[in-house]
């Protein structure tokens, strides 16, 4: 098992990164909250690991935080959610705003994550209740790092923003016409990808 690795940012294609360790290059799935942490490239940047290994593949997905690393192993042990939803529901929303919608059973913001209907939103919130007991007194995840701004061209930082959010589950109509609503100059795709999500959710 891979529990966390460290290395320089080498390559970041949201919800993809590369990061090379020693000369090896990690592919890694991150959720959204944890690409709005990640340094810029080039930078050396610690993840804490989860390894899925199926028939076909072996899959890494990448946490900024040990808590965040723990949620998506509480969501995917749930059933009916892999670790596809498990990230179109952390990348939607920080650890403790998921915290507060179990805590109060509020259907309203997780039935706008993909994949997510009504009667699913109900079930994942009676099914985490007595998992996130434990959570209620835990600390808060570390404030976000500001990245600079790179000077990368308007419709790329746009591009990768669409595919990010259609990678996540969101129709591409639907993730082109939030990007385009939230569309400023000098925006990175992070940003774009954060002000959309927002608006989504």
């Amino acid at each position: 098992m891979i529990g966390r690795l460290r290395g320089t940012l080498a390559e970041k294609q949201p919800p993809h990164l590369i990061l090379d360790v020693n000369g090896v290059g990690y592919e890694v799935e991150v959720p959204m909250t944890t690409l709005y942490r990640l340094p810029a490239l080039g930078e050396p940047v610690t993840l804490h690991m989860h390894l899925v290994v199926r028939e076909d593949a072996q899959l890494l997905y990448g946490f900024a935080e040990k808590r965040d690393r723990e949620l998506f192993r509480e969501l995917i042990r749930l059933n009916g959610v892999g670790p596809k939803l498990a990230l179109a529901l952390m990348s939607g929303l920080e650890v403790d705003e998921l915290v507060r919608c179990v805590q109060a059973q509020d259907t309203s913001v997780l039935v706008k994550i993909p994949g997510v209907g009504k009667k699913t939103a109900e079930r994942l919130l009676v099914e985490l209740k007595d998992r996130f007991k434990a959570w209620e007194n835990m600390p808060s995840i570390a404030p976000l790092v500001v990245e600079p701004r790179a000077n990368v061209a308007v419709s790329s930082a746009e591009n990768d923003a669409v595919s990010a959010l259609i990678s996540l589950g969101f129709k591409p109509q639907e993730a082109s016409r939030a990007v385009s609503a939230v569309q400023e100059d000098d925006l990175s795709s992070e940003d774009l990808i954060r002000r959309a999500l927002k608006g989504m959710v």
